[in-house]
């Protein structure tokens, strides 16, 4: 089933409501599509009960992937017949994985990313655990589109590479979101989110490989600008969140922080003001916090002057907060 009309366009499957013969056959040709052709085994290939979600973000392609216990090889043979030149940078979500490639051997866990070429063999095992599907989130990329040498990246094939910390993580977070809530974005967002994984993809290798200066200095400053807004959501309740503190937390002096904005639609200041406010208007609207006072509303999202707050509100709302929560009471 494809979902668009407005939405960034996607792709649904799911095989339980296909008959048990065609289930299979399906399944692997959306993944056929959007990765590169393979030579797959599985114990339960007569009843293959899976999902595929996939998510075109013009030159990047995401798919989010549930299945049973599968053996997968991409032989020599199929290297040179079809030759997608394409990286694949894939989360495992559920499960366990295990992956070799060009002398690599990694056992993958869930929640870690490891990174494949498609243009070389590989082989790859995923088990599911218990009446769980396994589960992964594909990032499928063009070799000339990542912008890093391949000489360089090629040492991180079958690697395993954790997406608890740094720039893994918010890549992690991104993926996820996208192919969890593709609805939430016009069609017309797709190439900036594309960019937008494309860069973190390319940091998180980066970082990996302890070479930033690799990356281009352009992708440099876009991830770095992705970080920051990254950390200033995750610290807006922080009463002593300054953009003097950001600069601290990121190791830059505030004039580069000042300077990595200077094309952005707002300073870092009005960043901090903006979802602050955002985070307020939103709890002053929701049923679940409706006996909190709205001096505690907004302490905890970083502001601790009340009369200074309302003044903000109102600027901002062209409305009390009062008023506002007796609107959406």
């Amino acid at each position: 089933m494809r979902v668009g009309d407005g939405v960034l366009p996607c792709q649904v499957l799911d095989t339980s409501l296909l008959p048990p013969r065609d289930r299979f056959a399906c399944w692997y040709e959306v993944i056929e599509q959007e990765a590169a052709p393979s030579v797959i085994s599985s114990p339960h290939l007569d009843d293959f009960l899976a999902e595929a979600k996939s998510v075109d973000l013009g030159t990047v392609k995401l798919a989010a992937l549930r299945y049973p216990t599968l053996h997968t090889r991409r032989t020599s043979r199929l290297v040179r017949t079809s030759q997608p030149d394409t990286y694949q940078f894939v989360l495992t979500t559920t499960g366990d994985s295990a992956i070799n490639q060009d002398r690599n051997q990694s056992a993958v866990a869930p929640a870690s990313f490891t990174f494949l070429d498609n243009c070389r063999p590989f082989v790859a095992r995923h088990l599911s655990t218990g009446p769980e599907l396994a589960g992964s989130v594909s990032v499928v990329i063009p070799h000339q589109a990542l912008p890093l040498p391949a000489n360089k990246v090629r040492r991180l094939l079958a690697t395993s590479i954790p997406s608890d910390t740094g720039m893994a993580a918010l890549l992690a977070q991104f993926v996820r979101r996208l192919v969890t809530y593709p609805e939430q974005y016009d069609a017309s967002d797709a190439v900036v989110l594309g960019a937008m994984t494309m860069d973190l993809v390319a940091g998180t290798l980066a970082h990996r490989l302890d070479a930033p200066e690799i990356l281009p200095n352009e992708v440099h400053q876009r991830t770095l600008r992705v970080r920051i807004r990254d950390f200033v959501e995750r610290h807006l309740d922080d009463p002593e969140l300054t953009p003097r503190a950001i600069a601290a937390a990121h190791h830059i002096s505030l004039r580069s922080l000042h300077r990595l904005f200077e094309d952005e639609d707002v300073t870092v200041a009005e960043l901090i003001r903006r979802q602050r406010l955002e985070r307020c208007r939103r709890d002053l609207a929701a049923p679940l916090v409706a006996g909190q006072p709205i001096h505690v509303i907004a302490a905890r999202w970083g502001f601790t002057d009340k009369a200074h707050f309302s003044r903000l509100f109102r600027a901002t709302y062209g409305i009390s907060p009062r008023d506002y929560r007796e609107r959406n009471r």
